[in-house]
């Protein structure tokens, strides 16, 4: 029986962006692969995503450059600004120089575009098969490969990919359970429609206010007609984690009250009945993603906070990587760990570095003085080793 073949066929768990981009990549190679996810349908709620060179490398190879352009916006940098006098305190140039640095662009994008996006491509490809309304209640490996309870019905398979998330089932099932740490910060989010907005308010970057306590971050998306905001809160005794958890818009504009008017502008102007909260948790590094045929991807092996921009694009290299190291592979459960060694010292990088610019984002004076300076003195692009890596060759070039 050869690995990915009908009667073979790779397994993935969880239909998110990670989950979804690992169907993709492995039906691109020729696998077959089976894609579960417990939710009824294909979708995501309505946020923005910010999409870097390094991930956008990997979309690209999978087809869907035509379909992210038509509903991307393409930001000319980063700025960050001082919560109060709106003072730029250092910027970063993108757009057209992204390119031409990285030889692909920086996309800002609406969640549900990118999903639709996947899930449309996917089923493009006669060997990805996309089961929702199936949960994935446990899984036990054998002498060949694995197999995974899917409600009442047992499927076999080459292999299981858990990308289920940061709660997730396959995670547990390998692990035993563990809860997750919350960071004690709360984010909010909400979209505003630019009609409602004064004409040139929101410049095309993606920006940073910087405060005590807190940061706002906005930017444009689909293709310009909205303004994805997220503001994010140090708050102890709320932790709800739901995504669609309604907040009063009258607690978000109490918790940046005296902050710049352009922020007070976006909060005044966001939807009262589309205004969200959730709180944000994460969990340290793992040692090991798996075991035998089953490995851990995305946010089920390195939840990633959103202050680095790069929970998505981690998943989506994931994805490449993984795949590149199962096509040749003789023995697959040596190619997974592989995968993991390969991937195991960049996520975790990225898991801690986003976990220290929460801290860096909500210094207080004179903390927070100190690094304005640094911020405004700083050369070069702070980013320039995240956006440069190159998944599509990662392994090949590891040899």
């Amino acid at each position: 029986m050869t690995l990915g073949a009908p009667d073979r066929p790779i397994l993935v768990v969880g239909g998110g962006i990670g989950g979804l981009t690992t169907a993709l990549a492995f039906g691109r190679r020729g696998f077959d692969v089976h894609l579960f996810e417990q939710a009824a349908h294909f979708g995501e709620i309505g946020a923005g995503i910010q999409l870097s060179p390094n991930c956008v490398r990997v979309l690209f190879a999978l087809g869907l450059e035509q379909r992210l352009r038509s509903v991307a916006f393409v930001p000319q940098g980063t700025e960050m600004r001082d919560w109060k006098n709106g003072n730029v305190i250092s910027t970063t140039k993108l757009g057209a120089a992204a390119v031409q640095t990285y030889g692909f662009p920086y996309f800002h994008v609406h969640r549900a575009d990118l999903m639709d996006a996947l899930v449309a491509r996917a089923r493009e490809l006669p060997s990805v098969h996309l089961h929702p309304n199936a949960r994935c209640d446990s899984f036990e490996q054998t002498r060949d490969g694995v197999e995974v309870r899917i409600g009442r019905e047992w499927v076999r398979g080459a292999l299981l990919i858990g990308a289920d998330g940061i709660h997730s089932s396959v995670r547990t099932g390998l692990f035993g359970p563990e809860s997750p740490r919350f960071t004690g910060n709360v984010a909010w989010r909400g979209m505003v429609p630019v009609e409602r907005l004064p004409r040139g308010l929101i410049n095309p970057v993606a920006t940073i206010w910087m405060g005590p306590g807190k940061h706002f971050v906005h930017y444009y998306v689909r293709s310009g007609r909205l303004v994805n905001c997220v503001c994010v809160v140090e708050r102890r005794g709320w932790e709800v984690e739901s995504w669609t958890e309604r907040g009063e818009l009258s607690d978000l504009k109490r918790d940046f009250t005296g902050w710049h008017e352009t922020v007070q502008e976006l909060i005044r102007s966001m939807d009262d009945e589309a205004c969200y909260r959730w709180a944000l948790f994460d969990r340290n590094p793992m040692r090991t993603w798996g075991e035998g045929c089953v490995t851990l991807l995305g946010d089920a092996c390195h939840p990633t906070l959103p202050f680095m921009a790069q929970g998505a694009a981690m998943a989506i290299e994931d994805a490449a990587v993984l795949v590149d190291c199962i096509a040749d592979a003789d023995d697959p459960a040596e190619a997974l760990m592989r995968y993991e060694s390969l991937r195991r010292s960049r996520t975790a990088r990225i898991q801690l570095g986003s976990r220290s610019n929460a801290k860096l984002f909500h210094l207080r004076p004179p903390y927070a003085w100190v690094r304005n300076r640094a911020l405004s003195n700083a050369k070069g692009n702070p980013m320039d080793w995240v956006f440069r890596y190159d998944a599509l060759s990662a392994a090949r070039a590891a040899g």
